[in-house]
């Protein structure tokens, strides 16, 4: 079997065998998940223990963008939080050993609902119980103490939206090459309506449901993905899994969500507002942000196939999939933004 690239094969199985004996001789590699993310490999020895390896994608990258050791610091911090997440085996930052820094954590059984197909392979009463489980999480994850869990100093606490706001602005605009109505005003719009933020949590950043392993009961087997997580305000987070629900944000094709047995986005709203402590009076404001947010991340990814450069993922018809995607995503920002109240 070929060892796929990002592998130091022979280094690994080294490093391994220090942290968890008895490999009797070879491990497997078989690539999760790659692309520009971070990449995500299942491992594999002879006695059928499996775990998972993460490193950042090949080639220069940010290391801010890729830090694996605040990655495996926040898995490690809420292993006793009440937040299902994977167990950690270990962390190295050292290169030598396969190239770039890496983290190993307990490979955990279960299902990652992707599309809509995968969603009804499941029971109505299944999928209805991971719509719920996957609020009760949220709101756990929303409520850990910080300082008990030593992740106080994981960002700043305050001014998140304001944050937000200018990173994905100054993104779109150096990133853009053509005309989007509406992403500059509603920018506008939502800087002057910020509302106050409720305390400080933990902030997952691409909460939804493909972002979890499942369990086949439908409850939340571990949170996964956690390269954006900061601290901050975390309706973000309730208004992001809002804005997944619509097939305007997943490009036209429906959402795993919208299959029967998920709760509504009103039902997503009222489970929330059960399990968690925040006042939810201001979420359209988040909702608008959210839309607002994934235009102008999809518009990056939209200029950099336009610009020919993601080699033979240079499909014209998916060209064309992501443009029309931004220009909806930044009407329905603009035209929710426009409704918020001032002084939200």
């Amino acid at each position: 079997m070929t060892t796929p690239a990002g592998i130091n094969e022979d280094n690994l199985v080294r490093w391994f065998d220090d942290r968890v004996g008895g490999l009797d001789g070879a491990l497997s590699f078989d690539l999760i998940t790659g692309g520009r993310s971070n990449l995500t490999f299942k491992v594999s020895d002879r006695h059928d223990r499996k775990w998972v390896l993460r490193r950042p994608p090949l080639g220069h990258v940010l290391a801010t963008a890729h830090d694996m050791g605040r990655e495996y610091r926040i898995i490690s911090a809420l292993a006793d939080s009440g937040v299902p997440v994977p167990q950690v085996v270990g962390l190295c930052e050292d290169e030598n050993i396969n190239g770039a820094p890496f983290y190993v954590m307990d490979f955990v059984p279960g299902v990652v609902v992707r599309t809509i197909e995968d969603a009804e392979r499941v029971s109505v009463e299944t999928r209805h119980r991971m719509g719920v489980s996957l609020i009760e999480v949220l709101a756990r994850l929303h409520e850990v103490n910080l300082n008990a869990v030593g992740l106080a100093d994981l960002g700043r606490h305050e001014g998140y939206i304001e944050r937000q706001l200018k990173r994905w602005r100054t993104q779109f605009v150096e990133s853009t090459t053509r005309e989007v109505p509406g992403v500059l005003e509603t920018h506008e719009i939502l800087a002057s309506r910020v509302p106050v933020q409720q305390g400080v949590g933990i902030v997952h950043g691409d909460y939804r449901l493909d972002n979890c392993m499942m369990n086949s009961d439908g409850s939340v087997a571990a949170v996964l993905d956690w390269e954006l997580c900061t601290l901050g305000d975390v309706l973000a987070d309730v208004a992001g899994m809002v804005a997944y629900a619509d097939e305007r944000t997943t490009g036209g094709s429906p959402p795993p969500t919208s299959a029967d047995g998920f709760p509504s986005i009103d039902e997503v709203r009222e489970l929330y507002a059960r399990c968690g402590t925040r006042d939810l009076q201001n979420l359209d404001f988040y909702v608008a942000f959210a839309y607002w947010r994934i235009a102008c991340i999809v518009e990056g990814v939209y200029s950099r196939y336009a610009a020919g450069v993601m080699g033979d993922q240079d499909d014209p018809s998916l060209v064309e999939l992501f443009g029309r995607r931004v220009l909806d995503l930044a009407s329905l920002a603009h035209s929710l933004a426009k409704g918020l109240p001032s002084g939200a």
